[in-house]
């Protein structure tokens, strides 16, 4: 029999080959349905297949407990008899993966990819994967090796557009984005990477629109998917000065969901901190947040997701945020080989500048971002996301009273948020220390 993409699967059983079909679309559309393998696999401990795919779902909390929660499902999975070649190369995939061995991981990946373009599933573990590592030419290397195969698919144009937004190729990553919605008006990450070009591109108010006019197709999502796009929402808005809907977003979406989850986490955190750095009251929001940051304990799994659990402990002045920062010293020590240099030259340098920045260091803030900003893509997450640590050192070299940086780093941006009022506002105030009075009030002008 086939799944639902036309990939070779070993079972016979109807129930189980519904649960595989509906986590294998789950995934892909992010929709919380996806979740129902782990029925699946409870009500069938002798099927291969659907016992990796619930391994699969727990890698993927991001926390430590995610290969511990993982590691039963894969045990069986190995145990189950008569699995068919593509899900013995996926299950030895995942064992992989489990055993933090990323690189062997990727390989096998690509291996099952190339034998078998239809499965997505692995597709999209593989972008995940090289997303995390930072390495975008690998996202859109495995997404086009799959494209020819499934061109019928709206999901993989939109791993296209991702692939291609993240390799900063922004008129094909438009145009992939287009056609996956031209296929179907619900494919949210296609609607994600076209918010990205969108942002990337300065187009704020078209930005806007759309992802308003996109939020109704964002019914039955995972927390994440839901969180995200409402998150892009939220930063057009942001730029737009409409600080009140912004602050709506942040408790009716952002942070109304998954409270647990590293995601709903992260853009929860990295919201409210682009506020405060945009000049914008957040009231009493850091203190909920941290209670929830408070409980993953000593986080450090993934770079980019430990830096916002350690802002925001940080933040909410928990004594939390120095024993992690104290994690990161050790991970950067105990990295495997293939994070290492990620942990040391970028994680770490960055964790003690948020750390000084918070603790009104400025100048000891601009000493250690400086040190992490040409290698920040090592970290993981997208160029959108990543820029809450440039605006980190931007406050930073403002709080030190660094005009000329400020200036410069101010003006790159303007590029591509022209109309910006947050910053704008904050080109006049760098004018003005500069004794560059015309320029401070065409800024203000723009600020309007």
């Amino acid at each position: 029999m086939n799944d639902n993409l036309g990939n070779p699967v070993s079972t016979d059983d109807g129930a189980i080959l519904a649960g595989v079909d509906d986590f294998v679309l789950g995934f892909l559309r992010y929709e919380t349905r996806a979740a129902g393998i782990l029925k699946t696999a409870a009500a069938a401990p002798d099927s291969a297949l659907a016992n990796a795919y619930a391994a699969a779902l727990f890698m993927l909390l991001e926390s430590p407990q995610g290969p511990v929660r993982a590691r039963p499902f894969l045990d069986a999975a190995e145990r189950a008899p008569g699995a068919n070649p593509r899900e013995r190369a996926f299950i030895e995939f995942l064992r992989a993966w489990l055993e933090d061995d990323v690189p062997r991981a990727l390989g096998l990946s690509e291996a099952i990819v190339d034998q078998w373009p239809r499965d997505l599933v692995t597709v999209k573990l593989h972008q995940y994967l090289t997303f995390g590592a930072g390495d975008a030419p690998a996202m859109l290397r495995i997404a086009m090796k799959a494209a020819p195969a499934c061109a019928d698919v709206p999901q993989v144009h939109g791993m296209l557009a991702f692939g291609f937004e993240q390799c900063h190729l922004l008129s094909d990553a438009e145009a992939a984005a287009t056609k996956a919605l031209s296929m179907t008006s619900r494919e949210p990450w296609a609607q994600h990477a076209l918010a990205h070009v969108m942002l990337t591109q300065g187009r704020i108010d078209e930005g806007a629109r759309f992802m308003a006019g996109a939020s109704d197709t964002w019914t039955g999502l995972n927390s994440f998917m839901v969180t995200h796009n409402f998150w892009h929402l939220a930063l057009f808005q942001l730029s737009q000065g409409r600080v009140k809907e912004v602050l709506k977003i942040y408790d009716t979406q952002c942070w109304a969901h998954d409270r647990g989850y590293s995601q709903d986490q992260a853009g929860a955190v990295s919201l409210l901190a682009r506020l405060e750095l945009a000049g914008f009251e957040v009231g009493d929001r850091w203190i909920n947040l941290a209670d929830h940051l408070a409980a993953r304990g000593l986080d450090v799994e993934q770079p980019f997701l430990s830096l916002h659990y350690l802002y925001g402990l940080a933040r909410a002045g928990r004594p939390e945020a120095e024993p992690l920062l104290e994690a990161f010293r050790r991970r950067e020590r105990q990295a495997p080989p293939f994070s290492r240099a990620a942990w040391a030259d970028v994680a770490l340098p960055v964790a003690e500048g948020v750390i000084a920045y918070l603790a009104d260091r400025p100048d000891e803030a601009v000493r250690h971002l400086d040190r992490a900003m040409p290698n920040l893509a090592r970290i993981g997450g997208s160029h959108a996301q990543r820029d809450l640590f440039d605006q980190i050192r931007l406050a930073a070299q403002t709080a030190a009273g660094r005009w000329a940086e400020v200036q410069q780093a101010l003006e790159l941006r303007r590029a591509r948020e022209p109309d910006g009022a947050s910053l704008n506002r904050q080109l006049a105030r760098a004018y003005e220390a500069l004794d560059l009075p015309a320029q401070a009030a065409e800024a203000r002008r723009r600020a309007g």
